[in-house]
């Protein structure tokens, strides 16, 4: 059974943000605030917090990504599928879902409809898709599955902090026993990024804990770029530690919000980055801070961020 290594207890890139003299305006701080974090923004900011305030403050626009939409189609054919008898569930029935899913896709984004065309013809995109159900099928059988739930949105308090995200199949075994499974169309990581899937997999473990007082059984990361499953087991202690640096990252953007302080950090993943020209590690200038930073930083649900995406 593969596994997956144990995520450090500090982020450098924390640590990194100091607390400065605010440089925000107080006219722009909002009457209420609703503090709350997603494990997709928790994972922006840890890695780079200026990425952070480009997508949750800025809300700047990025160019609709092929993998992202391909990733969103899979998991919409994948839910969709449950939808019938478990006898029904064959390759066959999975793949007649991927062009109709794609349509409901594009109904909800239509900016993804130009993906066919300028990267891909509708028959290459199709069959990319097709290839990664077909290879679920090799990994689970969904004739001998019965989700309690998907695509659940769970949600929990903290200490004042709400946690949220979507978790795309939720799992129940006689005892109340939970399985949380999250589908990656792409390769299973290296030893560079595993760190990352397997925090937003305890974040979705430790609201469960929170609001269901069960810590989950097991949480299975299913890589269909690759054909791999990635299972861990997780117990008490690795949730407390992954509220500890929740929490952590929470009060490093907090600070970050209060000072403007949105510092950059130059990772390899800078490479896929949509906001180069802006950023200063490229030789770019961020734009200036809108009016409404501090209380959009602190609130991200004012953007929308919360809703389920291919990415997550």
């Amino acid at each position: 059974m593969p596994w997956v290594s144990a995520l450090p207890d500090t982020v450098d890139v924390v640590e990194q943000v100091t607390d400065a003299t605010s440089c925000v305006s107080p006219d722009a701080q909002p009457r209420q605030v609703r503090r709350a974090l997603s494990p997709s923004r928790a994972g922006d900011f840890m890695q780079c917090p200026l990425l952070y305030r480009f997508r949750v403050v800025d809300r700047l626009p990025e160019e609709p990504s092929a993998a992202a939409a391909r990733g969103t189609l899979v998991h919409s054919v994948l839910e969709r599928l449950f939808d019938v008898p478990a006898a029904e569930r064959t390759v066959e029935a999975a793949i007649a879902l991927v062009a109709p899913q794609w349509a409901a896709v594009v109904e909800q984004d239509p900016q993804l409809a130009a993906l066919i065309g300028e990267e891909t013809d509708e028959q290459t995109w199709f069959a990319e898709a097709s290839e990664l159900v077909r290879r679920w099928f090799a990994l689970e059988d969904p004739t001998r599955l019965e989700p309690a739930e998907r695509e659940l949105y769970v949600e929990a308090d903290v200490d004042g902090l709400t946690l949220r995200g979507y978790i795309d199949r939720l799992d129940r075994a006689p005892g109340e026993q939970l399985r949380v499974v999250d589908y990656k169309t792409g390769r299973s990581p290296s030893e560079l990024f595993e760190a990352k899937a397997l925090f937003q997999m305890k974040f979705y473990a430790l609201v469960l804990w929170r609001t269901r007082g069960v810590v989950p059984a097991m949480l299975q990361l299913v890589y269909l770029g690759n054909g791999e499953i990635v299972r861990y087991v997780p117990d008490e202690r690795d949730l407390l530690a992954t509220e500890r640096k929740v929490k952590a990252v929470w009060a490093a953007i907090e600070r970050a919000a209060h000072s403007g302080d949105w510092r950059p950090h130059r990772t390899r993943l800078c490479d896929w980055c949509s906001h180069q020209a802006r950023c200063p590690e490229f030789g770019g200038t961020p734009p200036p801070l809108p009016p409404d930073a501090l209380g959009v930083a602190l609130d991200p649900a004012r953007t929308g961020e919360a809703s389920p995406t291919g990415e997550d």
